[in-house]
């Protein structure tokens, strides 16, 4: 029997928590193992399910390759951005997407950072259509923490090329953030790591990433 899901959706705090020293202010957290990494990214039923069943984003007419997808390896900030699956219809699927460590660093060599006040170069302005943000990470209780996490935009030609060759898997992980959803109502004091060890939450590593792409990110300003 499937247990009834929380619809409550939390009111995250808007005030930072008290910095943490060890954590840098820019850096990549992700899932990933030997082969591939983890992003994540919230659609619409209609994308969503023939995306799963077909193993290729753009199963369903409604996906839009052209379109601004913005990818978070973060699945703190996937759970702010789509509230759980519960924030709207559009993004009432959470999908789990696995590129290999090579496509996603290539991805990451057409970026240029933008957003917040970041000012872009006429080297920036010339790069393909790959967007980088940095926004404040959040606690899986949506809480702001001190400290930034990565949001990669794609669309135009390297969408096209990224939904055509570089997603190595697509796996429907809503279940999974509805039932954490579900505890964290319920259990005010659960921690993280007993999260990860009851799977509702991935345990996620440093992605560290060579000089010439953290220069790219621009990973060393604030």
């Amino acid at each position: 029997m499937t247990a009834k899901t929380s619809m409550r959706i939390s009111t995250p705090s808007t005030s930072p928590q008290a910095p943490t020293p060890s954590i840098p202010y820019r850096q990549i957290r992700a899932a990933y193992d030997s082969d591939t990494i983890v992003v994540y990214q919230a659609y619409s039923s209609s994308i969503a399910l023939p995306a799963v069943a077909a193993q290729k984003l753009n199963a369903s007419p409604a996906f839009k390759p052209t379109r601004m997808t913005w990818l978070k390896p973060s699945w703190a900030w996937m759970m702010y951005r789509s509230g759980y699956s519960f924030k709207d219809p559009g993004q009432e699927r959470i999908l789990a997407i696995k590129m290999t460590h090579a496509n996603f660093r290539q991805l990451l060599l057409q970026a240029s950072v933008t957003g917040h006040g970041e000012p872009m170069t006429a080297a920036d302005k010339a790069k393909p259509a790959v967007r980088v943000q940095w926004d404040p990470e959040r606690s899986i209780r949506l809480a702001v923490l001190p400290y930034r996490s990565i949001q990669i935009g794609v669309s135009g030609e390297v969408g096209v090329k990224w939904v055509e060759e570089w997603i190595d898997g697509i796996e429907d992980v809503t279940d999974m953030a509805r039932r954490l959803k579900q505890v964290l109502d319920e259990e005010a004091e659960v921690r993280e790591g007993e999260l990860i060890r009851r799977d509702l939450m991935p345990r996620e590593k440093v992605y560290e990433l060579d000089e010439g792409l953290r220069t790219i990110l621009r990973m060393d300003e604030r």
